[in-house]
């Protein structure tokens, strides 16, 4: 690394440690640079460390702060195991905010410490494609667990993986839903002008376009807003059967519950984003009937081997099982996969960042507990589902994969 580069990410560093001060909530340290390499002694452990980022506070933190008590709990079942290897491997939370901004200072921290080999997230979209710029010069593997946007694997870098659908693929597959199932036969199109969001309602729209679905109108939204009253008048005087709104529960909520007060009666439809309970409080249970979403994450539960996975989880966390809390589980067992691999074909040396991303890269027919994985060039599974749910008498209702 040249020392112009390494002098720019030190100072990343010592910024971002202050501005994170505070903000972990007291769960995990931010990694320290350690040029001793990791070993704290004669016969003693070498550290090893996988990062979790995501949301951890503020208005998505239900996306990052789930996935990490999934990606803690996968972490401490395998850690006798690596210490029996010699390893002692540790995990470290960042908080991105959501924020692309953001993303790329936490990647460069990261980065900075040699101990970190791998990266769990980021959990959202634009977040995850700035901090894989910063990852790729480095060659530190990213595996997220719900990053959508299909720009994120179509640009080439190999360290990007993720265990989730695509945007092209939830965006298309609840179009045809919308049609074959819903009988939707018009729709309104709205998004939040960001990344995740406006790619959905893209191929939302794409694919109503090629069905025969009207689509009566197409609007960005600025997210954050409290008043959506100028589109909501424009969506009532045309009467669609539906309103798509690519973005976050935080918005949906408010757009759900100012159409219902003007006067629509028709479906909602939206993305994973709407997967909070919040969306519920925000817009009024009544209100949230007809609600209708797709996720990349099935019904956890709906095993019985999923029912005992949850009870022992929240008993041995005293967390609640959330929206990526078993996609943040499988995303670190795919990273832990690939790093004891990784260990093994180094002679059970520490291996260099570049060996992790091979393994993990040529992670194939993986058996997670909840999704199985098998990365295409690009980094996406190629087992990735799409499903539905829908909000009732204010509950959250398995609907079914899409086919």
């Amino acid at each position: 690394m040249k020392k112009q580069k390494s002098l720019s990410i030190l100072a990343a560093t010592v910024a971002l440690g202050t501005l994170l001060a505070g903000c972990g909530g007291g769960q995990s340290s931010a990694p320290q640079p350690n040029n001793g390499g990791g070993s704290t002694g004669s016969g003693a452990a070498e550290k090893l460390v996988i990062a979790v980022v995501g949301p951890m506070s503020g208005q998505y933190s239900d996306y990052g702060s789930t996935a990490k008590a999934g990606a803690e709990y996968a972490l401490k079942e395998k850690q006798e195991a690596f210490k029996a290897l010699g390893f002692d491997v540790q995990l470290s939370a960042q908080d991105d905010q959501a924020d692309p901004k953001q993303g790329v200072a936490v990647a460069q921290m990261l980065i900075s410490n040699p101990d970190v080999v791998g990266v769990v997230g980021h959990a959202t979209t634009g977040a995850s494609i700035t901090a894989a710029a910063q990852y790729d010069q480095e060659k530190l593997v990213m595996v997220s667990p719900s990053a959508t946007g299909s720009d994120l694997t179509e640009q080439g870098k190999k360290i990007v993986h993720r265990i989730c659908a695509r945007d092209d693929q939830q965006g298309s597959k609840a179009a045809i839903f919308a049609k074959n199932q819903l009988g939707v036969k018009s729709a309104f199109i709205m998004h939040d002008k960001a990344a995740y969001g406006q790619g959905l309602a893209e191929e939302v729209r794409k694919q109503f376009e090629a069905d025969g679905v009207q689509v009566v109108g197409f609007e960005g939204v600025t997210a954050g807003e409290k008043d959506y009253s100028a589109v909501i008048n424009q969506i009532v005087s045309k009467n669609p059967e539906m309103i798509y709104f690519g973005g976050y529960y935080s918005d949906a909520g408010i757009i759900v519950k100012q159409a219902r007060e003007k006067g629509f009666k028709g479906i909602f439809m939206g993305g994973d984003g709407y997967d909070s309970a919040d969306l519920v409080k925000i817009a009024g249970a009544e209100n949230a009937n007809n609600v209708v979403f797709t996720s990349t994450v099935g019904d956890v539960g709906a095993t019985e081997e999923g029912k005992k996975w949850i009870e022992d989880f929240e008993k041995s966390t005293g967390n609640k099982v959330g929206i990526f809390t078993s996609f943040g589980y499988d995303s670190m067992g795919v990273m832990l996969n690939g790093l004891e691999e990784a260990i093994k074909a180094n002679g059970g040396k520490k291996p260099t960042r570049e060996q992790v991303l091979e393994a993990v890269h040529k992670t194939k027919d993986y058996k997670g507990k909840f999704v199985n994985v098998t990365f295409n060039d690009k980094g996406d599974n190629e087992f990735a589902s799409v499903y539905v749910y829908k909000y009732e008498n204010g509950q959250k209702v398995f609907i079914g994969e899409v086919k």
